[in-house]
């Protein structure tokens, strides 16, 4: 499997200004054919570079809020209750864990009441804390300038390299570090399938 060339970082660059660009605009600013371009958004998908188109709405344009960031400080055994309950809170709008044990969660509320917000969507009682900042300006940008690609092997955890395999089984694509690991996954899917 091939990294990711300058070609493939300035067809992401391309797409994340704008995710509907026709293929034919991009393969003109990559200098490839549509069909080219194509492949190399078949691949990238395949790799799960691309998880999906999507749209970016300026809800400071919608009345969807005030943006805040809530830092949440948990108690340790529910991190993953509390991420899971805002996970698909409408009012989020992004959520990061850091190092440390907090979830930070980005969200446009109506009432900037971080208290009330919690109450409504997780239990309480298992926050240890809770940091509110308001923000003025809210925006985000992918830098792709040195990215690569760090796909890790579906069998042993490795990192797999230029020499590693692709191969979709059942309509999935799983990536293994060499031949050995690929057989080895391959010979278990099968088991567990002939016991399904």
């Amino acid at each position: 499997m091939r990294g990711l060339d300058e070609t493939d970082r300035t067809i992401l660059d391309l797409l994340l200004s704008d995710g509907r660009r026709p293929f034919s605009d991009i393969a003109d600013a990559v200098d490839l054919s549509g069909p080219a371009v194509s492949d190399r958004i078949d691949r990238l998908r395949e790799m799960g570079v691309i998880q999906r188109f999507t749209i970016d709405v300026d809800r400071s344009i919608l009345d969807a809020g005030t943006p805040v960031q809530i830092r949440i400080s948990p108690d340790p055994t529910a991190m993953e209750t509390v991420a899971s309950d805002l996970a698909d809170v409408s009012a989020v709008d992004h959520r990061y864990r850091t190092a440390d044990g907090d979830l930070i969660v980005v969200a446009y509320l109506q009432e900037i009441d971080a208290w009330a917000f919690l109450d409504a969507h997780t239990d309480r009682s298992v926050i240890d804390g809770v940091e509110v900042s308001v923000l003025t300006d809210v925006d985000s940008t992918v830098a792709l300038d040195d990215a690569t690609l760090d796909i890790s092997c579906v069998e042993c955890s490795n990192s797999v390299t230029s020499e590693g395999e692709r191969r979709r089984i059942d309509g999935r694509v799983y990536h293994f570090c060499c031949p050995n690991c690929e057989a080895a996954f391959v010979e278990r899917y099968d088991r567990l399938q002939e016991g399904v």
